[in-house]
């Protein structure tokens, strides 16, 4: 099912600021948050929805790609923009709840709500990880998939991540009695306000360790590496990125890991030039193959392809090998491959060249005819796109 624009998504304009656009997203989340309905499942969608949106539309970096490129600036395995079609309900509320007060609910207070045991927060979250991936126009073409050893901090092989040093090691703490999180009592104005923060000794994990993992000493992570293998879409380009989730840094004691953010490049081939979805070759000719016509072999995405040059073919002249470009992402579509034709010049020549060419030089058929505008390269180029 196609995406909905994310402005459209907010009900802002593409002008509204990032004030604004939070705003927009707070009144959305309030309004179709889950503990305001619970069980609805079209509130769900349209919660996680908002979510997205925002998640694109409160980043500079993201909403510019987004303005540009739209959806597709963000096709990947994940499917969208940072989480898009992978975000679970847990991770918007821990991402966003700043645009709550700082909670993961904006209801706790009134239905006096609070992690339960079995929602206290596990540790902290990991960091995330960005890494480049180099492309050749070939695999670009056709997709493909990679398999690469990226060094970070994985969970800790002798404690599982707990960071103590056996289960013995491991208590309830004595504070929270497990639930991870505390209420606190202050008096305000309005007379006084029941909150609930999490654990200050066991910083919501709900429990203590009396004795810490030698290994990580009580951290839960060491440096080390993990290969990840991941399938990239036909018809990426420079300016997409997208996240493979949980594949960043591991979180401290137990707690979830980051993300791991690709960056698409794309390696410089040998013949053919990029520009969007078409590849731009230039093609040399001599003269008397310009003049007299011939066949030749030009370099495509996967493999040679052999066109015919009519006689009489001038430098400057555009021919297009239709859907020989690179692929649309996510789309069926495929751009052209044009072939921009140079005629070679000899610096210099042999005494029977030379006698040759003043012959030819004074027939009536070697008399140039001056265009009105002699159009460039770029123009040609200009005039084709956009006919």
């Amino acid at each position: 099912m196609q995406k909905r624009d994310y402005y459209e998504v907010l009900g802002v304009s593409k002008n509204s600021t990032k004030l604004e656009i939070k705003k927009a997203y707070r009144k959305l989340a309030i309004k179709y948050h889950p503990d305001k309905n619970p069980g609805d499942k079209k509130a769900e969608e349209k919660f996680k929805e908002a979510a997205e949106a925002y998640d694109v539309l409160g980043d500079d970096e993201k909403r510019a790609k987004y303005d540009q490129f739209g959806h597709s600036a963000f096709a990947g395995p994940s499917g969208g923009g940072g989480f898009q079609g992978g975000m679970t309900m847990e991770d918007i509320l821990r991402n966003f709840g700043d645009i709550f007060g700082g909670g993961g609910s904006p209801f706790d207070d009134i239905f006096g709500g609070g992690r339960s045991r079995g929602q206290r927060s596990r540790g902290t979250r990991g960091q995330n990880l960005r890494i480049k991936v180099a492309l050749t126009l070939e695999e670009i073409a056709t997709g493909v998939s990679k398999k690469i050893k990226v060094k970070k901090y994985v969970k800790c092989d002798t404690c599982g991540g707990s960071g103590a040093k056996d289960s013995s090691s491991i208590k309830t703490c004595s504070t929270c009695h497990g639930a991870g999180s505390v209420r606190q009592i202050r008096s305000t104005m309005l007379g006084q306000m029941q909150t609930v923060v999490t654990c200050p000794k066991c910083h919501g994990t709900g429990s203590e360790m009396t004795e810490k993992c030698p290994s990580c000493r009580g951290e839960g992570i060491t440096y080390g590496a993990e290969t990840v293998e991941f399938e990239l879409p036909a018809g990426l380009n420079e300016m997409m990125q997208f996240s493979l989730r949980g594949k960043g840094n591991a979180g401290r004691n137990g707690g979830p890991a980051g993300d791991l953010i690709i960056e698409i490049e794309e390696k410089p081939h040998d013949f053919l030039v990029r520009d969007g979805n078409n590849l731009i070759y230039n093609l040399t000719l001599n003269f008397a193959d310009a003049a007299l016509g011939t066949s030749v072999e030009v370099p495509s995405i996967g493999g040679k392809v052999k066109i015919k040059i009519p006689a009489g073919t001038q430098p400057g002249k555009i021919f297009r090998l239709k859907d020989k470009g690179l692929p649309i992402v996510n789309s069926y579509g495929k751009g052209d491959q044009l072939i921009y034709v140079n005629i070679w010049v000899p610096k210099t020549l042999s005494n029977e060249e030379k006698s040759l060419m003043e012959k030819l030089k004074n027939s009536s058929n070697f008399e140039p005819k001056q265009e009105k505008k002699d159009k460039g390269f770029f123009e040609k180029m200009r005039e084709y796109f956009h006919r």
